[in-house]
């Protein structure tokens, strides 16, 4: 597993240059107005979203990458167990991918992500569900 930090930038390309030489790596995807890296040390799933009209810097959501869907049914049981609401299950289209993905918003009012990418997609979409799984 690893965190995922999404954020809204306002320019794409800038922030791609500055994020590539801060953790020495390039982007694992790029597409017109997103960016993603796959970041091994430290373990981080770093995204950004170009949004010219949205606070630059600010944060767009949170998540954990997953290695399996499993693993996202069992944290969705964990957490809806410990008495927070989640999405439920659902096989989306989102940010280029397709995901098994399960959502839950905190105190503050930030959205947390658990996921796990099936495959690569080539549009945007907005959390598209495919389909919906019932949680165990």
């Amino acid at each position: 597993m690893r965190l995922q930090l999404a954020l809204n930038v306002a320019d794409l390309d800038e922030a791609i240059s500055f994020y590539s030489a801060m953790f020495d790596t390039a982007p694992a995807k790029v597409k017109p107005g997103y960016a993603n890296w796959e970041i091994a040390d430290p373990p981080l799933k770093l995204v950004l979203f170009e949004q010219p009209d949205a606070q630059p810097g600010s944060l767009n959501h949170l998540g954990v990458e997953t290695d399996s869907a499993d693993a996202v049914v069992a944290s969705e049981k964990r957490v809806s167990d410990a008495g927070l609401t989640t999405s439920g299950i659902d096989e989306t289209i989102c940010c280029f991918a397709e995901k098994v993905e399960t959502w839950v918003e905190g105190p503050t009012g930030h959205r947390w992500e658990w996921y796990v990418k099936q495959a690569d997609h080539d549009t945007q979409l907005d959390n598209v569900v495919i389909s919906s799984r019932p949680s165990d």
